[in-house]
């Protein structure tokens, strides 16, 4: 009975796999142009994706060569740099999804701080003339 019972999910979950497979886009190679410092990655239904491949989580100080090393999954679902030990989905790459939630977070955060316009310098300009920016008390460093 157990053992009908396994049989049943595992062909259940081959079905819905070939499903899936069929229906969906998965990557069918992908590749490393140094020129452009892109990944560039063929799909099944004949699209093809790029994006800069420093801008993932884990691949920002890879080397060229360590970057062109790329294998898919078994199924195209996945790309996996091994001399990075690097893993990620190609859905979650569609997506926009480069690196972990907190790691997204910061990264954001950073280039928002980073940015610079002309309402940022004025506001900066404003600020230095009152002064610079307030001295925080000994009773707000502890909070």
């Amino acid at each position: 009975m157990k053992r009908d019972w396994i049989d049943t999910q595992i062909d259940a979950a081959m079905k819905r796999g070939t499903r899936k497979f069929t229906r969906e886009p998965h990557a069918v190679s992908a590749r490393y142009d140094a020129r452009s410092a892109r990944v560039k990655v063929e799909l099944s239904n004949g699209c093809t994706f790029a994006f800069p491949a420093r801008a993932l989580q884990g691949l920002s100080d890879a080397t060229d060569g360590q970057l062109a090393k790329i294998e898919l999954s078994p199924l195209g679902a996945g790309l996996h740099w091994p001399l990075l030990d690097a893993d990620f989905t190609v859905s979650g790459l569609l997506m926009g999804i480069f690196g972990t939630r907190a790691w997204m977070a910061r990264e954001m955060a950073r280039r928002a701080g980073a940015t610079s316009s002309p309402a940022k310098a004025a506001a900066a300009r404003r600020n230095g003339r009152k002064g610079g920016r307030p001295r925080r008390t000994r009773g707000e460093r502890a909070a």
